[in-house]
Order: C-alpha cells, then structure tokens, then sequence
C-alpha cells in the first residue's frame, strides 16, 4: 500500500471515498471498490475509509473479517482455491490441500513471498461431479489428486 499512498491508486480511492462521505451505509460497497482497485484491504485503507464514511475502525474491521470476500493480505498472481466441499472433500481434497502447502511452502489463506500464488479454502465450487476441483485464477481442474494438482501448478511457472 505505501507505493499506493502517493500514486494515482491512492487518488482513486480518495475519490471512492469522498463519493460515499459520510455514508455508513455504503461501507460494504466502499470496501468491494476498495479492495477491486487495491487487491486487498490493508488497515491504512480500512483506516481511511473509515474515516470518509465515518465509521469507527473496529466496525470496518468487523465487516472485512466477517465477510470471505475480502483479504487484508495481498493475493498472489495465481489464486488457488481448493474445494472443501463434502463432496470434494470425501474424495480427497484435504490431500491436495496438503500437498500444495508443502509444495508452496505456504498455508492456506497465504501468499508466497514472491507474490507468485496464493491458497485458499473454498465451499464449493459447484463442480461435484468433478471433484476434488481446484481452480487457478477461476479457472477449473477437475479429478484431481495431489500429484496432478502439482503438473497444474508447474503449468504457471
């Protein structure tokens, strides 16, 4: 975000806020343009949003971490979400869940350091029948087993 702070990303989100001053009740839709236009919502934007909005910081927060929707960590340049769905999850998802943390070296809800990928944990995916199903960047593989999970990811190398 400090890059943000004196560039035109900054400028925008200024203006998202100030279009939206005052009003508690946009807060969600603040923070949706918010995060759309930033990636994530860092507590420097959650700070000022709360302020535009006039709000306090803890029911901005409560919003962001009660929603799955929003992240206040970066996300990586290839999203992975694995499936925990019950169907997904009765034929193995928890296995490719764990082969790719060991893989990237990262847990679930993380980024690699480098920005490359970041895993997630989703419902459902509303693939069942293709189950276990992950997707990169909403973009779906179906059948998987923790080794073909990987030949995905070296697709993204």
């Amino acid at each position: 975000m400090e890059a943000c702070k004196c560039g035109e990303k900054w400028q925008e989100l200024d203006k998202i806020i100030a279009a939206h001053r005052n009003r508690p009740q946009d807060l969600i839709e603040v923070l949706h343009k918010a995060q759309e236009l930033i990636g994530y919502l860092p507590k420097k934007v959650q700070v000022a949003i709360a302020e535009g909005l006039g709000v306090s910081l803890s029911e901005v927060y409560s919003v962001v971490s009660f929603y799955a929707h929003f992240t206040t960590k970066p996300k990586g340049k290839y999203q992975i979400s694995i499936c925990k769905g019950t169907a997904c999850y009765v034929k193995g998802s928890p296995q490719i869940l764990e082969r790719l943390e060991k893989e990237l070296g990262i847990k679930a809800g993380d980024s690699t350091d480098d920005g490359r990928y970041s895993l997630e944990v989703v419902r459902c995916l509303g693939a069942c029948g293709l189950g276990p199903v992950m997707t990169v960047n909403k973009r779906a593989y179906g059948l998987m087993k923790p080794e073909k999970a990987v030949a995905v990811l070296q697709q993204y190398q």
